[in-house]
C-alpha cells in the first residue's frame, strides 16, 4: 500500500475518513482539510510531471516547515518518485554533496535558502530549481516559481506505486564520516505510522503536535503521518522563533492532545510556571526523545501536569525511526533505561560473534521491524555492514536488564577506552543527572597521556547551584560514591548550554573537539 492511501481514502466510493475534516495545520492557526491537502497535492503533481519527473526520480526538498512541505511530499510519492528531504540549515558544500549523492535533478527550496545554493548550483546536475517565496527574499532569477493554480485531472489514472517502492531518502547526521542516505519504502512509512497509532492509541479525535523540522523522521513520520493515517489532526510548528510561550499557545489554540517535544523544550515549558502550564490542559501525552530527560523534569511534570502521560522513545533513522519506549509506569523505577520494544518490533543485544549476550552483559543493539528497509542509497558496503538478515545494527551499545528493559550504554563510537577499561558515558550521565545542581550533562572522552582517554563531564548547572568550585566538589563526591574510580570523570566543565542538533541530540563530537586540550589546560 502506498502512502497516498492516507490522502485518497476519504474520496473513494467507500470512504475512510471525512474529506471535509481538518487535517493539518501550521501553528494551529492555518488549517487544511483533507480535501485541501489533496487538491494542493494534485497541483504539485502537475508541476512535477511538467518538469519531467517520473517514477524513480529523486526530488530534493530544502524547505522550512510548511503546509506545502506536506503536499509536495505526497505529490512526489504519488508519481512514484523519491523525496530527498534535506536539512535547510546545511552549508553550501554540504547541500552540494547531498544533492549530487542522491542524484536529485529537480529541487524545491524556500527563497530564504537561496544564498546557501547560489555558490554551488553551477556545479550541480540539477536541471530545474523551483523556489517558494517564504520571506522578504525574492525568488532568484535562476529558479522558477511553481504554478500551483491548476491540477492535472489525470492524477487518479496514474499507476500507483507498490509498497516496496522507495518513497524517500533521509540522510543521517554523518557523525562517522560522510552522511548516508537511509531509504524508506512506502511499506516502511505505512508500517511505522501503524506501529505508532497502535502504541499511542491514536484516533480521529487525536490532535498531534510536532516541533522539529520536517526533514527529520522525528517530526514527519513520528506523530504527523500516524495522526493523518487515522484521520485525526496534525499540527506542525513553523520553523524559527521556537519558544515555550509559542508552544504553549499553540497547544491551547489547537487543543493539542499529543505532543512530541525534545527534552530542552520540556525544560523551557516547565519554566513558564503555573499560568503558562494551564495552557496545556488538553494535553494527554508527551513523547520525548533525542537525549535522556533529567530527573527533576520528570518530577516537575508529574507535579504540575499530573494528567499528562510522559513516554520516552529510542531509535534511529535507518532503524525504522523508533524501536523502544519507556512508558509512564516505569519513568522512575527504570529511568536509566529506554524501555521495551514498540509493537511489531524486536530488539536484541549482540556480541561480536553475532550471538545474543546474557542479561547484564554489554553488546551492540540490533533492531528489526517492518519499518526498516535495510538500504542506504548507493552505499552497498555500508548497507551490508549495517543490515543483517532483516536486522539493523544500530551502532549503540547496550544491555538487557535482568527484568527485561533495554539499557543504552552509549554509541560504540562514544565509548571511552581508558587504561584498558571500557567506559560507557550514558552510565555516568545517569548518575550525574541525579545531582540537584545539574540541569543537563554530557560525558565525552578526551585525550590523556597516561590512560589514552579519560572522561570529561560537560555540565549545565541549575540556576541555584552556587559557585562552580563548590558544585564540582559536591558532584565529585557523589560520583565517587556511585561509580568505580576509573569511571569517574577526570575533568569537569560548566557551560550555559550544550550544543544540540535540530533533533535535540547533544553534539558530542563538537564537545570532544572543544575539550580535547582540557588536560593541558588543567595542568
Amino acid at each position: 500500500m502506498d502512502v497516498n492511501h492516507i490522502v485518497d481514502s476519504p474520496f473513494r466510493a467507500l470512504p475512510r475518513g471525512d474529506k471535509s475534516a481538518p487535517a493539518v495545520s501550521i501553528d494551529g492557526t492555518q488549517w487544511w482539510t483533507y480535501a485541501d491537502l489533496r487538491a494542493r497535492r494534485d497541483c504539485y503533481v502537475t508541476v512535477l510531471r511538467e518538469a519531467g519527473v517520473v517514477k524513480g526520480d529523486r526530488v530534493g526538498m530544502i524547505l522550512l516547515n510548511s503546509l506545502d512541505y506536506v503536499a509536495l511530499y505526497f505529490a512526489i510519492a504519488r508519481i512514484g518518485a523519491i523525496a530527498v528531504r534535506l536539512n535547510f540549515r546545511l552549508a553550501p558544500a554540504e547541500l552540494s554533496f547531498l544533492i549530487e549523492d542522491s542524484g536529485s535533478e529537480v529541487v524545491f527550496f524556500h527563497s530564504s535558502r537561496s544564498d546557501q545554493l547560489d555558490p554551488v548550483r553551477g556545479d550541480l546536475s540539477v536541471r530545474t530549481w523551483f523556489c517558494l517565496e517564504d520571506d522578504d527574499t525574492p525568488v532568484p532569477d535562476w529558479a522558477a516559481e511553481p504554478d500551483l493554480t491548476s491540477s492535472d485531472r489525470g492524477v487518479d489514472e496514474l499507476p500507483r506505486p507498490s509498497g516496496s517502492d522507495p518513497v524517500m531518502i533521509m540522510y543521517t547526521s554523518g557523525t562517522t564520516g560522510r552522511p548516508k542516505g537511509s531509504v524508506w519504502t512506502h511499506d516502511n512509512v505505512m508500517w511505522f505510522a501503524t506501529i505508532q497509532a497502535m502504541q499511542w492509541g491514536f484516533t480521529s479525535e487525536t490532535v498531534t503536535m510536532t516541533t522539529g523540522p520536517l526533514y527529520h523522521a522525528g517530526a514527519f513520520e513520528c506523530f504527523t503521518l500516524p495522526a493523518l493515517m487515522v484521520y485525526g489532526k496534525a499540527v506542525i510548528m513553523s520553523s524559527g522563533g521556537m519558544s515555550a510561550e509559542r508552544i504553549a499557545g499553540t497547544i491551547e489554540t489547537a487543543q493539542v492532545t499529543d505532543a512530541l517535544l525534545y527534552p530542552f523544550l520540556i525544560y523551557d515549558l516547565l519554566a513558564l510556571g503555573a499560568e503558562g502550564l494551564r495552557k496545556l490542559d488538553t494535553l494527554g501525552l508527551i513523547m520525548s526523545g533525542g537525549d535522556p530527560l533529567q530527573a527533576w523534569a520528570i518530577d516537575a511534570l508529574s507535579e504540575h501536569l499530573p494528567h499528562v502521560v510522559l513516554n520516552k522513545g529510542f531509535g534511529l533513522t535507518e532503524g525504522g525511526g523508533q524501536s523502544a519506549v519507556l512508558v509512564q509506569e516505569f519513568n522512575r523505577s527504570h529511568a536509566h533505561t529506554v524501555g521495551r520494544p514498540l509493537p511489531l518490533t524486536e530488539i536484541r543485544v549482540v556480541a561480536l560473534d553475532g550471538t545474543d549476550v546474557a542479561p547484564g552483559d554489554v553488546g551492540e543493539i540490533w533492531v528489526r521491524s517492518p519499518a526498516i528497509s535495510g538500504l542506504y542509497w548507493n552505499r552497498p558496503e555500508a548497507t551490508k555492514e549495517t543490515f543483517v538478515d532483516g536486522w539493523c545494527r544500530t551502532g549503540d551499545l547496550g544491555q538487557i536488564t535482568e527484568d527485561g528493559f533495554l539499557l543504552v550504554s552509549g554509541r560504540s563510537k562514544d565509548m571511552i577506552r581508558s587504561g584498558g577499561e571500557n567506559i560507557y558515558p550514558a552510565e555516568i550521565e545517569a548518575v550525574l543527572a541525579r545531582h540537584p545542581g545539574v540541569a543537563a550533562v554530557a560525558v565525552v572522552g578526551v585525550p590523556d597521556s597516561k590512560y589514552l582517554e579519560v572522561g570529561c563531564a560537560v555540565i549545565v548547572p541549575t540556576a541555584d547551584s552556587g559557585p562552580a568550585d563548590e558544585l564540582e566538589s559536591s558532584i565529585r563526591d557523589m560520583v565517587a560514591a556511585h561509580l568505580a574510580k576509573y569511571k569517574c570523570p577526570r575533568h569537569y566543565a560548566f557551560v550555559d548550554a550544550l550544543p544540540v542538533s535540530p533533533a535535540g541530540k547533544i553534539l558530542k563530537r563538537e564537545l570532544r573537539d572543544t575539550y580535547a586540550s582540557i588536560a593541558v589546560s588543567a595542568s
